[in-house]
């Protein structure tokens, strides 16, 4: 069963996007001064009192959007509301009744969901019996609080949580968690409104159309899935605003905190500067990652001669499998979405320590490190320490012999003997007190 949703609605800067923070005790959505900050749904589960809702932050209603997106936005505001379960209507306990208030007010009224009146802003004592002036929207009693400064918001969180019909308690289990990454109009949105069957991001030509980081949570044949969509990434090292900036900062921790990403590339252009930044950011977080040549049905390549052609322009993510889809025509989307389930799987393996030590003697075997100023490289032992990626530790001598070009060999004889071989790998070789090498205990038995 779908969760409940809470949807927080208001006019552009009440400070929606501030509570959506603040009851989440994390940043999720952008907060900033310019008006039309947030423009899709960003959504996030809240648990409290043992009950589990997707609580929504939504654009501001009757926004005067110089991208000219006014309409999109509003588009997604309407869904939210037609969506919740019980909505949050912010209004600015410091500006009173302003006439979009009344507006919405009055939208509200006619939708007949459960409404929390929230007075943002109430950070004085007479800003809070100000507050009571918003009882003439004829939505019920105002709650007076400050998302900025914590005040009283657990009071709109209660009362909101106190208007969801009965249910049991919800885990609220994410599923998968996917992350699309790519630089900007690679067809991001484009492709995850075709994996939901619907307009859940807004999807334009304008670039940067995407600025947070959205949570989109789908059930597909009993498998739970979040996918999470992210702002273009773009090449240079300086951005020129605040909100773009943060829209960069979350795509870094999109990839974070996923299971799994999807690289997408525009298969009609030729890989960029941006691309590679993209692809850096995955390759150092070690995440499972699909190659994604999105507009393939724009592309007279053939899938082969494209392929090498990754694998040389990205050749820090030459062990992932590459798979060419159109997000546009929804070709090969789900199918590319279970290569990156398998990749996820892969990454989830753990191997015995026998196992890992007898491929560690016969990888020595055949090729060993070179002596360095009489110094004799050493491995002592090797073990799997984690997942996800996976992670070994090998204990040698002095882990300064062991240069990079020695432990590519190395990861390289992991990745074809288990089944690693399409996901990253962290090698960490740590220093230990001399004794028997695996060399030598084989010997020695």
């Amino acid at each position: 069963m779908p969760l409940p949703l809470i949807a927080i609605v208001g006019r552009p800067n009440v400070g929606k996007s501030t509570l959506f923070n603040t009851l989440l005790g994390r940043r999720v959505s952008i907060v900033d001064p310019t008006a039309g900050t947030t423009r899709d749904r960003v959504a996030a589960i809240l648990r409290h009192g043992g009950r589990a809702v997707e609580l929504v932050d939504t654009g501001g209603i009757g926004l005067v959007d110089e991208s000219r997106l006014e309409d999109h936005i509003n588009a997604q505001v309407d869904v939210a509301m037609e969506e919740a379960t019980v909505v949050v209507f912010v209004v600015d306990a410091r500006e009173g009744i302003r006439p979009l208030d009344r507006r919405v007010a009055d939208r509200l009224r006619r939708l007949g969901r459960p409404v929390i009146l929230a007075a943002n802003k109430a950070d004085t004592r007479g800003l809070e019996q100000d507050a009571a002036e918003f009882h003439a929207l004829g939505l019920g009693e105002p709650v007076p609080f400050s998302a900025l400064h914590r005040i009283n918001a657990t009071e709109v969180r209660d009362r909101a949580f106190a208007l969801l019909p009965p249910g049991d308690a919800e885990r609220g289990d994410e599923g998968i968690r996917i992350a699309i990454v790519g630089r900007r109009n690679a067809g991001k949105s484009t492709f995850l409104n075709a994996l939901a069957g619907a307009a859940r991001v807004i999807t334009s030509d304008l670039p940067g159309t995407t600025r947070d980081a959205v949570d989109v949570r789908i059930r597909r044949k009993g498998r739970d899935y979040t996918f999470i969509d992210t702002a273009g990434v773009i090449k240079k090292a300086r951005v020129d605003h605040a909100v773009e900036f943060y829209a960069q900062v979350r795509t870094v921790e999109a990839v974070e905190r996923c299971q799994g990403a999807l690289l997408l590339l525009d298969i009609a252009e030729k890989v960029s500067q941006a691309d590679k930044k993209v692809a850096a950011i995955v390759a150092e977080a070690r995440r499972p990652v699909v190659v994604v040549g999105n507009k393939w049905d724009l592309s007279r390549a053939d899938a082969e001669t494209f392929g090498e052609y990754i694998r040389h322009e990205l050749p820090g993510l030459r062990f992932a499998p590459i798979s060419f889809t159109s997000a546009k025509e929804g070709t090969n989307l789900w199918e590319t979405v279970d290569l990156a389930v398998d990749l996820v799987g892969q990454a989830g393996t753990r191997v015995e320590t026998a196992a890992v030590n007898r491929l560690f003697r016969r990888a020595l075997e055949e090729r060993s490190p070179k002596v360095q100023r009489t110094r004799v490289p050493k491995v002592f032992y090797a073990t799997q320490v984690g997942t996800g990626p996976p992670s070994f530790v090998v204990f040698v001598n002095e882990p300064r012999l062991f240069p990079a070009t020695y432990r590519r060999f190395l990861e390289n004889r992991i990745r074809a003997e288990f089944p690693f071989g399409e996901v990253p790998i962290r090698l960490t070789f740590r220093a230990r007190s001399p004794e028997k090498d695996l060399r030598g205990r084989r010997r020695g038995r």
